[in-house]
């Protein structure tokens, strides 16, 4: 395969892109090109992936044919306004900021561009990413099958309407944090039993880890997996009771809601 990717910045979340497409098999580290804000990044970049770097945001612009734009969203419109005149007609412009949406990049570059909007989580740095992408009216189906198995090597994808984009970060964009939050928390009520602080966060995670597979692999309804644990009369329903009682559930969709007003303010912003 003959395509080049470029990543205009080189973060932690266009590390985790970069070590997929290469860990898979994909491209290999001479069709990957990157630009980074500081000498440290690129360094640490250089010596873990063997890729090059552009002088500049130009350069890669000018030479990618899949081109990330994996800067913060505030910073779109300084690196847009660099490269813009650079871009190739068939170049795939992706951006994985939350709330640059597709009408946003046409309006920054100013003229027709393939488009694609992305939002992957941190969960991507351990190949274990979920990322929902929609695609603008220029990209076509051979385009867009290229952009998801990009994604591919480093988690699972959905394709989404763009319409729905704003509401992806508070269910698995920003939701790994909560689930972070959720396995200190059971932890800490290990610990306050008497396990070691290591034990309980490996009890926890990997009971985490495990529901989620078996929501994932079964194919069952979260509801009756959980009712599967639940004996009558027992330990499990006890707890499950003190949840409904104060409030998980409508915590998380308290949380989810806040979290998706936050993005659609980035997106008028």
């Amino acid at each position: 395969m003959s395509l080049k990717i470029g990543f205009i910045g080189c973060g932690k979340m266009a590390q985790a892109i970069i070590e997929g497409i290469l860990k898979s098999g994909y491209l290999t580290s001479e069709q990957i090109k990157a630009t980074s804000k500081t000498i440290e990044t690129e360094k640490k970049v250089r010596e873990r992936f063997n890729i090059p770097f552009g002088n500049t945001n130009q350069e890669v612009a000018e030479w990618a044919d899949v081109l990330f734009l994996a800067v913060k969203p505030d910073i779109h419109n300084e690196v847009i306004t660099e490269i813009r005149d650079y871009i190739r007609e068939n170049t795939v412009i992706i951006t994985i900021a939350a709330g640059i949406t597709l009408h946003t990049l046409e309006d920054l570059f100013g003229k027709k561009i393939k488009a694609a909007r992305s939002m992957p989580n941190t969960p991507s740095l351990v190949g274990e990413g979920m990322t929902a992408i929609c695609v603008n009216d220029f990209v076509n189906v051979e385009e867009q099958a290229e952009i998801i198995d990009i994604f591919k090597t480093f988690g699972k994808v959905e394709l989404v309407q763009e319409s729905l984009m704003d509401s992806i970060p508070a269910i698995s964009g920003s939701s790994p944090a909560y689930v972070y939050m959720f396995i200190e928390a059971l932890a800490d009520g290990g610990v306050k039993q008497g396990i070691s602080r290591e034990k309980a966060y490996k009890l926890a995670a990997q009971a985490v880890l495990g529901a989620a597979k078996m929501v994932l692999e079964t194919g069952k309804h979260p509801g009756e997996l959980k009712d599967e644990v639940c004996t009558p009369g027992g330990a499990t329903i006890e707890a499950v009771s003190t949840l409904e009682e104060k409030g998980l559930r409508a915590a998380v969709l308290a949380a989810m809601e806040s979290c998706t007003v936050k993005t659609k303010s980035l997106s008028k912003d």
